[in-house]
C-alpha cells in the first residue's frame, strides 16, 4: 500500500506524503480520505447529471459538508469513523434515482464492501490518478478549495444557517473535477468560481455568529489561569462552545479557549459566563507540550489534532462533529439533536487544575463592526500620515522553523504601520506587545481563519472612505501563511475578488504544478517570502 497527499503546507519535501503524513495519518487512514472524496465526487455527478435540486436534499448536503470536512488536514484520523462514512455516503448514493444508464463516471457507480475492498480501490483514484501535472494542479485546487467552504458552511449549518446554493456549487465543482473534457482555462476559470463560493459562505458564517453571539467587540482575554478544574475547547465551532458553556454553568469546572476558539471571546453572548476564564496556550501545533500542563479533558469541535504524544493525553481527548482520532471518545448528538457534555465535566471534576504557562492579557475583537465604528479614526490616522501602511498577516500557524518569518516581519515592521489578521497565524506575533497608533492598536485581530472576510470587508470600507476604486490602491500589502485547506478557500477567495500581489509563504502549494504557479503570479502577483528586511524594503516602497 502507498499513499500520495500534498494538500498542507509541510507535506513531506513541498512535494508530497508517500509514507505517512506529517500531519501523523496513516497510509490506511489516507486511503480512506482519498475514497471518501470520490464517493463524494460520484454522488456529485448524480445531483449534476440528473439536475437535482440541491435545496430538496438537506440531509445529503449536509453528509456531504461533513464528509469534505473529514478530509480536512488533521481534522480525522479516525480510520473507523472514515470507514462508516464512506459507507453511508455510498448507500445515500445509490439511493439517488438515475434516468441515464450510461455515461456514469466509476465514482458514480462503484461498489465496495469491507475494508479491505476499500483500500483496494482507493489505491488507484487518488490524486496521482490524474496524469496530467497541470489538470491535477487545477482539480487538486478546486477540491481544497471546496473542502474549505465545507467547513465553514459546516458551522453556520450548525447555526440553522443554510444556502442550497453553495451545496450546489460543490456539487458543480466536484462533478467538473471528473471531466476529462475540461480544458485548462475551463479548470482556472473554475478555480476562481470556488472563490466567490468561497466570499459567499464567509458572508453566511459571519452573519449567522454574529447574528447569534452579537458583533465582537474589543476584548481583552486572560491568559493565565485559576485554580479550578477545567475544560479546555479547541477547534472553530462555536455551537459546540456555547454547549458547553451552559452545561458547566454552576458546576464549579472552568473553560478555557486553544487556538482558533480565542476569538470566542470577543462575541458579547459569551461574556455571561462567569467560568469562561481565558485562553490557555497558543496556535495548534504547541497542543504537545500545552496539554500536559493543562491537566482537564480537551474537546476538539474541529481541526487541528495533533496525535497525542502520550496515552494519558489520549485518555483526556474528546472529539465531536468532524473530527476525530482513534481511542477518543466521541460526543455524538442525542436525538434532541443536542450534545451531552457531562462525561467531560465529569472527568474534569477528577482532575488537577491546569498549570499556568503565561500570564496577562491579549486583546481581540476587531472584526468588521468594530473596526468601522473606528473608520473616522483609521481614516484620519492615515490622512495625517501617523499609519502609513496596512499589512494583512492572515493564515496559518505551523510547526516549520521558518515561520519564525513571521514573528521577526512583525516585530520589524516600522511603528507607523498597522497588521490585521485572523486565523491562528496570529500567534506568532499577538504577544509581542507593539504598542498602538494613536489609540489603533497595531495587532487588529479579526478572529478565526474565517473572519478574513471581516479584512476583507474591512479593506472594501476603507477603499469606499478613500473614494477608490479597487482595495489593490489602498495603502495595504497582503503577506500570508497558509498551512491547511481554509486558508485556500481564502486565498481563492482573494484572488476571485480581484486583489493582487499576495506573498504567500513560508512556502508556495506543493500542489501548485510549475505552469499553473506562472498562471498565478503572471495574473495576479502572487509571490513567495524572502528575507524579513527586503520583503520589508519591498513592501514599503
Amino acid at each position: 500500500m502507498s499513499m500520495f497527499c500534498f494538500q498542507c503546507q509541510e507535506t513531506a519535501g513541498g512535494k508530497g506524503c508517500t509514507v505517512r503524513g506529517v500531519c501523523g495519518k496513516t497510509e490506511e487512514v489516507a486511503r480512506l480520505q482519498d475514497l471518501l472524496i470520490y464517493t463524494v465526487k460520484g454522488i456529485s455527478q448524480v445531483v449534476v447529471r440528473e439536475k437535482l435540486d440541491a435545496e430538496l436534499f438537506d440531509v445529503l448536503n449536509g453528509e456531504v459538508l461533513t464528509s469534505l470536512f473529514m478530509t480536512i488536514t488533521n481534522a480525522n484520523f479516525d480510520d473507523a469513523a472514515l470507514e462508516a462514512q464512506i459507507k453511508k455516503m455510498l448507500a445515500m448514493r445509490d439511493s439517488l434515482n438515475r434516468s441515464a444508464t450510461e455515461g456514469w463516471h466509476d465514482a458514480a457507480l462503484f461498489t465496495v464492501g469491507d475494508r479491505a475492498s476499500m483500500l483496494e480501490k482507493a489505491a488507484g483514484i487518488g490524486v496521482l490518478s490524474t496524469e496530467n501535472e497541470d489538470v491535477r494542479s487545477l482539480r487538486e485546487m478546486v477540491i481544497y478549495g471546496c473542502k474549505g467552504i465545507a467547513a465553514y458552511a459546516e458551522h453556520a449549518r450548525n447555526l440553522g444557517a443554510k444556502d442550497a446554493s453553495i451545496s450546489a456549487f460543490l456539487y458543480r465543482a466536484l462533478a467538473d473535477t471528473l471531466n476529462d473534457s475540461l480544458t485548462a482555462d475551463e479548470l482556472t476559470a473554475l478555480v476562481l468560481k470556488t472563490g466567490e463560493a468561497g466570499v459567499k459562505v464567509m458572508a453566511l458564517l459571519d452573519g449567522a455568529n454574529t447574528a447569534r453571539y452579537g458583533n465582537p467587540e474589543i476584548t481583552k482575554v486572560n491568559i493565565g489561569v485559576r485554580k479550578n478544574p477545567a475544560i479546555l475547547i479547541s477547534g472553530h465551532d462555536l455551537v459546540d462552545l456555547e454547549a458547553l458553556l451552559e452545561q458547566t454553568k454552576g458546576t464549579g469546572v472552568d473553560v478555557y479557549t486553544h487556538g482558533e476558539m480565542l476569538p470566542a471571546h470577543a462575541y458579547p453572548a459569551f461574556k455571561k459566563y462567569d467560568n469562561f476564564v481565558g485562553n490557555y496556550g497558543n496556535a495548534w501545533w504547541k497542543q504537545l507540550t500545552e496539554f500536559e500542563t493543562f491537566h482537564g479533558p480537551i474537546l476538539f469541535t474541529t481541526n487541528c489534532i495533533v496525535p497525542p504524544k502520550s496515552e494519558e493525553i489520549r485518555s483526556r481527548i474528546f472529539t465531536t462533529g468532524a473530527s476525530g482520532y482513534p481511542g477518543c471518545r466521541h460526543i455524538l448528538p442525542g436525538a434532541n439533536g443536542k450534545k451531552d457534555f457531562s462525561e467531560i465535566i465529569a472527568l474534569a471534576k477528577t482532575l488537577p487544575a491546569p498549570e499556568e504557562i503565561e500570564h496577562g492579557e491579549i486583546v481581540n475583537g476587531f472584526a468588521h463592526s468594530q473596526v468601522l465604528a473606528l473608520a473616522d479614526k483609521v481614516v484620519d490616522a492615515v490622512k495625517s500620515g501617523a499609519i502609513k501602511k496596512f499589512f494583512v498577516m492572515g493564515g496559518c500557524d505551523g510547526r516549520m522553523p521558518s515561520r519564525k518569518y513571521y514573528t521577526e516581519f512583525a516585530e520589524k515592521l516600522p511603528k507607523d504601520t498597522v497588521i490585521l489578521t485572523a486565523g491562528c497565524a496570529k500567534f506568532r506575533y499577538n504577544k509581542l506587545g507593539l504598542g498602538d497608533i494613536g489609540g489603533i492598536p497595531r495587532v487588529l485581530d479579526a478572529g478565526q481563519c474565517n473572519d478574513s472576510y471581516s479584512l476583507v470587508v474591512i479593506a472594501q470600507k476603507l477603499a469606499e472612505a478613500f473614494k477608490l476604486t479597487s482595495v489593490n490602491e489602498l495603502p495595504l500589502a497582503f503577506n500570508i501563511a497558509w498551512y491547511e485547506q481554509k486558508a485556500v478557500i481564502v486565498l481563492l477567495a482573494l484572488l476571485s475578488l480581484g486583489v493582487k500581489n499576495i506573498h504567500l509563504g513560508p512556502s508556495l502549494p506543493g500542489f501548485l504544478s510549475p505552469n499553473v504557479a506562472k498562471v498565478l503570479v503572471d495574473t495576479f502577483g502572487i509571490a513567495g517570502i524572502g528575507n524579513v528586511d527586503d520583503d520589508i524594503a519591498l513592501f514599503m516602497n
